[in-house]
């Protein structure tokens, strides 16, 4: 299988950052000129900080985008393992605060239920989405697509029509919630952001053969068809 994505290399982190935010940015105007309004979905843990603060600052029409999760642990957003605090704490700031914003977690009962609910609301976000940026781990999971996930293989199969999907896997702590592979691998945009050398050899590993439950970052760049980019610095 050959796969052939473009490649951005960086010297640094903040090269990338800057580059990675003036992409979306670009991608985000554009949707808004041509279709009235956009949809943004984002990653969490500590690889997006630095482009979430330099996309904060780009003079958009923040009031017609929506800013989404690709995934959220079964927490609320008072916690700091929340990925909602994060989002808000670092992009929606500054000219970004103007931004719409729609979660996944929700106070239901446990998170089977807090999927359907989650669902809902992704689902009157319309499709597909404009821009999704992606991060990965070093076991090649992607959203919360872990190896050995409880619903690994429904949330990364190419048919799944649930927008959001509960995710429980030895590797990611908490329960939980994540967008399916259709949402995010369909969005008009991908774009896929690591940083190391250690990533590098990840993705490099994940380019080549083997199944995707083993590396489910392997779901989202077979997918197709796709326009997905990667950033890297070392």
């Amino acid at each position: 299988m050959v796969i052939d994505h473009k490649l951005n290399s960086f010297a640094d982190g903040d090269a990338l950052a800057a580059a990675l935010a003036s992409t979306v940015a670009e991608r985000l105007g554009t949707a808004c000129k041509e279709r009235g309004s956009a949809v943004l979905a984002v990653s969490g843990g500590t690889t997006p900080a630095r482009y979430f603060k330099a996309l904060s600052h780009k003079r958009l029409p923040w009031t017609n985008i929506t800013i989404t999760l690709i995934d959220e642990r079964y927490v609320p957003p008072t916690s700091d393992r929340s990925n909602e605090k994060l989002v808000r704490e670092l992009l929606l700031q500054n000219e970004a605060a103007d931004a719409n914003f729609v979660g996944l977690y929700n106070p239901a009962p446990n998170v089977e239920q807090g999927a359907k609910l989650a669902s809902e609301a992704i689902g009157r976000l319309g499709r597909p989405f404009d821009v999704s940026v992606l991060g990965m781990g070093n076991d090649g999971h992607t959203a919360s697509f872990f190896p050995g996930g409880d619903h690994l293989a429904a949330a990364i199969a190419p048919d799944q029509t649930a927008p959001v999907l509960p995710m429980q896997a030895e590797g990611a702590g908490e329960p939980r919630l994540t967008l399916t592979l259709p949402m995010i691998a369909g969005s008009r945009f991908v774009a896929l952001h690591i940083e190391g050398a250690a990533k590098k050899e990840v993705l490099d590993a994940a380019l080549g053969e083997g199944s995707a439950l083993d590396m489910p970052i392997r779901a989202v760049l077979r997918y197709e068809p796709i326009e997905l980019e990667i950033f890297w610095a070392p």
